[in-house]
């Protein structure tokens, strides 16, 4: 079986010349899957914010979705698990692409290889604010009045709020302690699974333990990596295309 996992493309629907640059190359790798792949795996922050209302959809992401349906319709399985930037789900993911939804986490044994596939912006260490701001912001009440407000005004507020956590400069110490409670997870949840894959700290990392194997995906901004499992054979790859 051919498995993809890609995860922190932060595609935007506003562009500037780097993140029209960034979506093409993202467009480009997806193509290349298309009769290659059996399954994909999106492991969050595929979109720098997600929101479907009930009639409207983000047009900016057009390009992406319709090369989602492409990879659908020649028979790719599709699984998006929820990030910290695209966790605002409704039908039009599942109703319409047929792209499976996970709010956490996601497993399955594949090739007899058990897997565990988690953003990973729940287990960082030193981000208590954060963790705030995650409980915040996925309030079913702050969700209902973001949705009240007409789409360009709703994204305009939502294009600031991404900005923001976007150019926010972490300390390398802090980067680092964050990372630390991403590996102490992984390493626990490897006496589960015999593979852990992670994302949300844009640092990819591939490490093999006595109990299986750690992948962190990276990035889609500066390191374009990606792992792939074929046939039960595990690797963490670079797109150069």
């Amino acid at each position: 079986m051919k498995v993809y996992f890609a995860s922190d493309f932060h595609l935007k629907f506003h562009e500037d010349q780097e993140d029209t640059a960034r979506r093409k190359k993202v467009i480009s790798f997806l193509d290349s899957l298309i009769g290659n792949c059996d399954l994909l795996i999106l492991n969050g922050d595929v979109f720098d914010l997600w929101f479907t209302w009930k009639k409207v959809i983000i047009k900016g992401y057009f390009p992406i979705l319709k090369k989602l349906a492409d990879l659908n319709e020649n028979g790719c399985r599709i699984v998006f698990i929820a990030g910290n930037h695209d966790f605002w789900f409704k039908d039009f993911l599942t109703d319409y692409l047929n792209i499976e939804i996970y709010r956490n986490n996601f497993s399955e044994i594949i090739d007899n290889v058990k897997i565990f596939v988690s953003h990973g912006d729940l287990y960082t260490s030193n981000d208590l604010r954060y963790k705030v701001f995650r409980s915040f912001i996925r309030n079913k009440f702050i969700k209902t009045i973001f949705e009240l407000f007409h789409p360009d005004f709703s994204l305009a507020i939502g294009k600031t709020l991404s900005r923001s956590s976007r150019s926010r400069t972490i300390p390398f110490k802090l980067q680092k302690a964050k990372e630390k409670g991403l590996d102490k997870f992984a390493r626990k949840k490897l006496k589960d699974f015999d593979l852990v894959v992670l994302g949300h700290s844009h640092s990819p990392k591939f490490v093999k333990t006595e109990d299986g194997i750690y992948v962190n995906l990276g990035d889609w901004i500066s390191n374009y990596t990606y792992l792939k499992m074929i046939n039960g054979k595990i690797e963490l790859c670079k797109y150069k295309k």
